[in-house]
């Protein structure tokens, strides 16, 4: 037994994220320099600082824009031999105004583009946990709901057969950056 009670606690990292849509409905997903993935706007969330304020900083940070962030859509415990294990929050940034949309100035070191995808495509263009967080959260959104998900699937679901391991990223991605999300 070891001297310290606390060692096998878990040590989450914890990320927050932003769905925002388009006039159809569609979600927009950044595109990462450092991944080979699409992603949600957003990253780690900071020490001492809430999941909505981090959400709206790195919107701020990434995007350059700070549009009203909503409520809360989803929480997803995501574990990771890889990475360890992430509690990640998804919050409802609505329908991109014309005008946040004209002021968008990507992070030049972050990514290299966006764009707004129709939930249905989703795995076709980042993570498969990512894609299956996204489309409950948007199913939550509609229903004036919160998801808690587990590896992307809400409890009492079938589940994809345990943890997911994140996709390769690019040789030269930084570590304080990777999957936060996916």
């Amino acid at each position: 037994m070891s001297a310290d009670p606390t060692e096998s606690f878990s040590r989450p990292r914890a990320a927050a994220g932003v769905l925002f849509f388009d006039g159809q409905g569609h979600v927009m997903l950044v595109v990462p320099s450092y991944k080979n993935h699409r992603d949600l706007p957003g990253g780690y969330i900071e020490h001492g600082e809430t999941p909505s304020r981090a959400a709206a900083r790195e919107v701020q940070e990434e995007l350059g824009i700070e549009p009203p962030i909503g409520r809360l859509l989803a929480i997803d415990w995501a574990p990771s031999r890889v990475e360890g294990d992430k509690q990640l929050f998804i919050f409802d940034g609505g329908r991109l105004a014309q005008d946040h949309l004209d002021a968008v100035v990507l992070d030049q070191v972050e990514l290299t583009g966006y764009g707004f995808h129709d939930v249905a495509v989703l795995h076709e263009r980042t993570t498969p946990r990512l894609a299956r967080r996204i489309t409950h959260a948007v199913q939550a959104r509609a229903e004036g709901a919160i998801a808690y998900l587990e590896n992307g699937e809400p409890l009492g679901r079938p589940s994809t057969g345990g943890v997911d391991e994140p996709r390769e990223t690019t040789p030269d991605a930084r570590p304080d950056r990777q999957t936060f999300l996916s």
